[in-house]
């Protein structure tokens, strides 16, 4: 038994440094003053470099709006959805959210893109922010949904009837029952459904106008173009904050 848990500890070690220590090389060479892999002294100026770079600050600026509008949107609509699988139950519908998560995001955007400009031609409008935001909208929502139902399964329905029988109204008995119980998951979803947006790139790519370039965009346009060592800082960046939300919505999700 003592052997099985020092093997499953050297595994579980193993397993964590492959999936961290490229971030931990990235980390470090980002504070490297050389733009190649080798070391010279320690440095900051890769990091002041993305502060005077306007299209990486658009981009970053884009990625904000279209995150946050987009999670706003999609947990409220998520919170009403789960919310309703949970008083009526369906497997279909079920099975239709987990269809979305597991659909390859190529096939997503390409879908996306195809109803966009065949809403197009009556509309008579272009691709824009607003179709990236709609875009994310439409794959968080998943996410959401999943992470309410999985709350809601510890929610007992009797508390609504009980504040029913109390003379609360079904709104009343949501509004001031159930949605308290609710908030840990609502905010660890709207978290997971931030995350979600602001690192997507495929579908993203696919739906955006000229004047909607995002910053996984941008910074795969400058990947493209040659390795930066401002690429190296921008990743550092973006790893150390989701890194935080991820961790406190972790830690919401469980209160």
């Amino acid at each position: 038994m003592n052997a099985m848990k020092r093997w499953l500890a050297v595994y579980a070690v193993a397993f964590y440094a492959f999936l961290h220590l490229p971030l931990l090389t990235l980390a470090v060479f980002s504070f490297n003053s050389s733009r190649f892999t080798v070391w010279e002294h320690f440095s900051l100026d890769w990091y002041r470099a993305i502060f005077r770079d306007p299209q990486i600050m658009e981009g970053t600026w884009n990625s904000i709006v279209i995150a946050v509008l987009s999670t706003a949107i999609a947990t409220l609509i998520g919170t009403a959805c789960a919310y309703g699988l949970w008083k009526r139950g369906s497997g279909v519908l079920t099975g239709a959210l987990y269809l979305s998560l597991v659909t390859p995001e190529i096939v997503t955007g390409i879908s996306l893109l195809a109803l966009f400009q065949w809403a197009f031609r009556w509309l008579h409008w272009q691709l824009g922010l607003y179709t990236v935001v709609l875009a994310h909208v439409a794959f968080s929502i998943a996410f959401v949904v999943i992470v309410i139902s999985a709350r809601l399964r510890t929610v007992s329905p009797a508390l609504e009837e009980a504040a029913m029988d109390l003379g609360a109204n079904p709104w009343q008995a949501f509004l001031y029952v159930t949605l308290p119980a609710l908030l840990p998951g609502i905010v660890a979803a709207a978290l997971l459904a931030l995350t979600v947006s602001f690192d997507d790139y495929v579908i993203t790519s696919m739906v955006a106008g000229v004047d909607s370039e995002t910053l996984p965009m941008v910074i795969y346009a400058m990947a493209r173009r040659g390795a930066s060592p401002v690429l190296n800082a921008i990743s550092a960046l973006i790893t150390l904050i989701f890194g935080v939300l991820i961790v406190i919505s972790e830690r919401v999700r469980e209160t």
